[in-house]
């Protein structure tokens, strides 16, 4: 009988930190891995598979269960298309077609598949950007001359497929036009499935129903400027609050009916980053932008506007744009996109140290304690915090690398240019069971 408990609670301890990486930088929207066993170094011995991927994407991987999902665009044909491999193995179990669509105009840095996909265990939800000619736009941009730089607008596709690559269903939430492409992930609150589509237009952001894709609520966003920010959920002063930067401003809401707790001006124009929560100084840390640079520390505690009373620290030293950071410990690590990283004291704004790392767009990831950079070129540095700079490990993907990596149950997936990589044996297997 005590065999048995002492079992059972063995069990319950590794259920419990066995976690899937279902969206946008894992289970909590932050980077963050509660699992362990890791790797440190990526090296033919602990490479435990490498999958060809068609066609192109910035997208990161997503895991569930035994499972991951991403998408690409095959230019030659236009096809946007869903990916399933099997993750002991990386053999391809599925592909389907999304979307059939014409390229859109994309920054030089960004691709036609860049919004990581989101699963509940059932469905994968994606976002695409239709750059057919259809009712909508043919409305929007009819009777006038588009101004020089700006883009006719597509359309926003969001769809939801079953495990076997089943499409069941597929909406058209509204328009979007952006000059440097469309990049907006999916995320999933409770029943919802809520996109952020800030852009050179009427923004907005979207709640749909998972199970049909039917809408929910629907907010317009201020000063219609382009920005790519997927939004973060915490409970945070005694609220749930969905919390992004983009169009020249900071906004709190709530993710059940899209209401405002509270807004921020500025600090910039456009913004790519993700804001993460730091629990032990108990801020919101924001990075930006375009086409200034800021660092701010955010108290998440009030409502109305709080411009001029809610910003804890800030700095313009270590700003990145588009890499969004991480809060580990006592600290937010930062890394600009020129290379240059930075390691914050979460509380005081203190910088405890910078390094060179070389171009930089993928974003941040930690576990055991320790933070994952890989750079454009495929260099990974595992990184431990504090007040030096502590290399535990540096290696070598063999690809370039743009997306984010996707970290569960001892493996870290990394897409590169051309495949992705599977990273470490996994450690307990339920992850999803």
């Amino acid at each position: 009988m005590l065999r048995t408990a002492a079992l059972l609670v063995v069990l319950q301890a590794t259920v419990a930190f066995a976690e899937n990486w279902p969206q946008w930088r894992g289970p909590r929207l932050d980077g963050t891995s509660q699992d362990t066993g890791f790797s440190t170094i990526i090296s033919p011995e602990t490479i435990k598979w490498k999958a060809d991927l068609p066609g192109t994407g910035h997208a990161s991987p997503i895991v569930w269960g035994d499972r991951i999902f991403t998408v690409a665009a095959v230019e030659a044909t236009g096809d946007r298309v869903l990916i399933c491999l099997d993750r002991a193995t990386g053999s391809l179990l599925w592909q389907t077609t999304v979307l059939d669509a014409p390229p859109e105009a994309i920054h030089r840095l960004n691709s036609l598949a860049s919004s990581t996909p989101a699963t509940d265990g059932e469905k994968v939800f994606t976002a695409f950007l239709d750059n057919n000619e259809t009712p909508d736009s043919r409305k929007a941009n009819e009777g006038r001359e588009i101004p020089k730089g700006e883009v006719p607008k597509g359309t926003v596709v969001i769809s939801a497929h079953d495990f076997s690559g089943k499409q069941i269903w597929q909406v058209r939430p509204g328009l979007f036009s952006s000059k440097h492409g469309f990049c907006s992930s999916p995320i999933l609150h409770k029943d919802k499935v809520i996109v952020n589509c800030d852009h050179d237009g009427d923004g907005y952001i979207v709640a749909l129903s998972r199970a049909d894709g039917k809408e929910l609520w629907r907010v317009a966003r201020p000063n219609n400027t382009r920005s790519y920010c997927v939004p973060i959920i915490r409970e945070l002063a005694g609220k749930t609050q969905m919390v992004l930067s983009g169009t020249k401003c900071v906004m709190s809401y709530n993710p059940d009916d899209g209401k405002v707790i509270w807004s921020m001006e500025g600090p910039t124009e456009q913004f790519v980053a993700s804001l993460v929560y730091n629990d032990r100084a108990g801020y919101l840390f924001l990075t930006a932008g375009f086409p200034e640079k800021h660092i701010l520390a955010i108290k998440p505690d009030g409502t109305g506007d709080v411009t001029k009373t809610h910003i804890a620290w800030r700095t313009n030293q270590g700003a990145a744009y588009v890499p969004s950071p991480i809060a580990e410990g006592d600290w937010c690590l930062v890394v600009s996109d020129s290379g240059v990283a930075h390691c914050f004291d979460a509380k005081t704004g203190r910088i405890a140290w910078e390094e060179r790392m070389r171009e930089h767009h993928a974003s941040l990831v930690s576990a055991e304690g320790k933070v994952i950079f890989i750079n454009d070129f495929g260099v990974t540095r595992v990184v431990k915090p504090g007040d030096k700079y502590e290399l535990v490990a540096e290696s070598q993907v063999g690809e370039k690398v743009f997306a984010s990596p996707a970290l569960s149950e001892g493996q870290m997936f990394i897409r590169g240019d051309k495949s992705i990589i599977c990273v470490g044996e996994r450690k307990s297997g339920v992850a999803g069971r």
